[in-house]
């Protein structure tokens, strides 16, 4: 047994990861082809960066106002009366990248590492739940013991390293580590479920030569998370208040398909949902901005930025998984141009120095 899967069987036995026995647990991830290019994971990292500077300026607007205050948003530019600078990242940014700095300079998920440079730099925007997590790991509490019940979106909108330490030797090691990695700040089922299915979904986006098709986004998404979740959750808003109550997955599935079968437009599937923190309003907005824009990486992001409510969490994970599919040069070049690149703030450019230290982690062509 590797070192990872005792890691993730111990936190199990003790109690302290609640998770189902999802048959992902054991199954090895498929090969990516011999001739990956570092464009590909490249792009996925990119675009969570791309995606947070585009909608941290606007974040929690209902989009209305947010239309009404800026127009569209399709650029970093936007009006002076933003108190936020153009381009400037928030926790989504900074939390991804810190990961990606402590996986190429440790070569490991190292949870102490990483929480210390989770807890060690300010992080702007930082959510409740992250704020907790933090808070106790600097009192002295175990890493594994400092995440907070939450099924926020913390964990999702960071969890796209997990899988660079697997790339040149996939393994179902990385649903163990993708669990540690989520576990950090969150302590709660349907939180380890989104990312590990998630973090699936990114896999497979590396090996695709196309566009999947609509449906796939939300039938892999319930196929892998359906098994890993233990709890039920209702919506807190909105007309589905009183009409669900159950796992994730099942919302999900519930949901999604639904508004697409009357192809709602994004805005007014995404207010039905409400298109928050949590995740029955994430996850939704994700995969749906996903079955209608997967194959133009700059209207799925543009989508995500005005029409969902935490515009720059959902931007950055489906700035992931369209920057997977596509590569980062199919984002436009005004956005990768225009990136400052700052992880924390005065250290421009940092971003693509991460990003270049990848490279060490792809599998030569």
């Amino acid at each position: 047994m590797s070192a990872q899967r005792r890691r993730f069987e111990w936190l199990r036995s003790r109690g302290y990861l609640e998770l189902g026995e999802g048959a992902v647990l054991a199954r090895v991830p498929e090969p990516l082809p011999p001739n990956l290019l570092f464009d590909r994971v490249a792009g996925m990292l990119l675009g969570v960066a791309i995606g947070d500077a585009l909608g941290n300026p606007s974040e929690s607007m209902l989009p209305a106002e947010r239309r009404r205050r800026f127009g569209e948003i399709r650029d970093y530019a936007i009006p002076q009366d933003s108190i936020v600078p153009r381009g400037r990242p928030s926790d989504d940014a900074q939390l991804t990248f810190r990961t990606v700095e402590g996986f190429v300079e440790d070569g490991q998920l190292d949870p102490d590492s990483l929480l210390r440079r989770f807890a060690g730099r300010r992080i702007r925007g930082i959510g409740s739940a992250v704020r907790a997590a933090l808070q106790r790991y600097q009192q002295g509490v175990p890493w594994y013991e400092v995440g907070e019940p939450s099924a926020g979106n913390g964990a999702l909108m960071r969890i796209a390293p997990a899988l660079l330490l697997h790339l040149r030797r996939p393994s179902a090691d990385l649903w163990c580590d993708t669990a540690v990695l989520a576990h950090l700040t969150h302590r709660d089922p349907a939180s380890t479920a989104s990312c590990i299915a998630f973090v699936d979904i990114l896999w497979e986006l590396l090996r695709c030569a196309r566009t999947p098709d609509p449906m796939w986004w939300v039938e892999r998404f319930v196929s892998t998370a359906a098994g890993l979740e233990t709890r039920s959750y209702r919506p807190r808003g909105g007309p589905f208040v009183d009409r669900f109550e159950g796992p994730l997955s099942r919302f999900v599935e519930w949901a999604v398909p639904s508004a697409w079968r009357q192809r709602k437009p994004v805005l007014e599937a995404c207010n039905g949902w409400y298109s928050g923190a949590y995740l029955l309003e994430t996850v939704p907005s994700v995969l749906y901005i996903l079955m209608w824009y997967a194959d133009d990486p700059e209207e799925a992001v543009v989508r995500a930025v005005n029409d969902t409510r935490d515009n720059d969490t959902v931007a950055a994970i489906v700035g992931a998984a369209v920057g997977a599919l596509h590569g980062a040069a199919a984002f436009p070049e005004r956005w990768r141009e225009g990136l400052p690149g700052e992880v924390d703030g005065g250290d421009p450019g940092r971003v693509h120095e991460l990003v270049e230290r990848v490279r060490a982690f792809v599998p030569a062509g």
